[in-house]
């Protein structure tokens, strides 16, 4: 079944800050395209280059004194690039949290291997450890429940090209079920391997289906694959 595509509104290119394409604005939210190398909002280590400090400014027009602000909904890694939605006001961001896990959210990976099974869902408990690496555990009490489903679509001599579906939403959830599994994402150097030939972490979200927090509308947001993830299914 075919979805309807919602027309987007997005503000001229003069007016976006670097690093982010614009999607869609309206009052309510902002979403983007965010490139990977780039934070959602801040860490210990870096303050202003991240998704919330340039979209911050950006609704401030320039006026430090202006009241205009975004909110957190959700965050991408920084190594991932993809689809990001922000809201423009409080109501915004708590109708979009509470239903959150209502949402569509689709991903491509690129990840080493190829599978036996070319469709399935991991399913496990995650936590998280002192490092402040997500690993699955037999332990419910302390693990979330976590579940991804992964659909190939495309395969090389020694990769897969993966559509994920995000059912939960923890930290790092994708890359660490893939890496369980055996198929860790070409890229990820904390659960995977280190390769100096690969220039990116091969995770992007390319597609979203939420609500309009004001109007309740289905909105789809959805971009290209990232040029990189087919050059990556090229090589051999």
């Amino acid at each position: 079944m075919q979805q309807e595509k919602t027309q987007f509104n997005v503000p001229p290119k003069k007016f976006q800050p670097t690093g982010i394409s614009f999607i869609h604005e309206d009052k309510d939210i902002i979403v983007v395209d965010k490139i990977n190398g780039l934070l959602t909002i801040g860490s210990d280590t870096e303050r202003q280059k991240t998704a919330y400090f340039l979209l911050n400014n950006y609704v401030k027009k320039g006026n430090a004194k202006s009241k205009n602000r975004i909110f957190i909904v959700h965050r991408l890694d920084r190594d991932t690039s993809g689809v990001l939605v922000f809201a423009k006001n409080e109501n915004a961001k708590q109708f979009l949290q509470e239903n959150w896990q209502n949402f569509s959210k689709k991903y491509y990976a690129v990840v080493h291997g190829i599978f036996d099974e070319k469709e399935g869902v991991i399913t496990s408990y995650l936590t998280e450890n002192k490092a402040h690496i997500m690993y699955s555990t037999k332990d419910h009490e302390n693990g979330k429940l976590s579940t991804t489903g992964y659909k190939v679509i495309k395969e090389s001599s020694k990769y897969s090209l993966l559509e994920i579906t995000l059912f939960t939403g923890r930290k790092n959830q994708i890359r660490v079920h893939l890496a369980e599994k055996g198929h860790p994402i070409v890229g990820d150097e904390v659960y995977g391997e280190k390769d100096k030939s690969v220039k990116r972490l091969a995770l992007h979200s390319f597609l979203l289906i939420i609500s309009q927090p004001f109007t309740k509308e289905k909105m789809t947001f959805e971009t290209e694959i990232p040029p990189y993830f087919n050059t990556l299914m090229r090589s051999v």
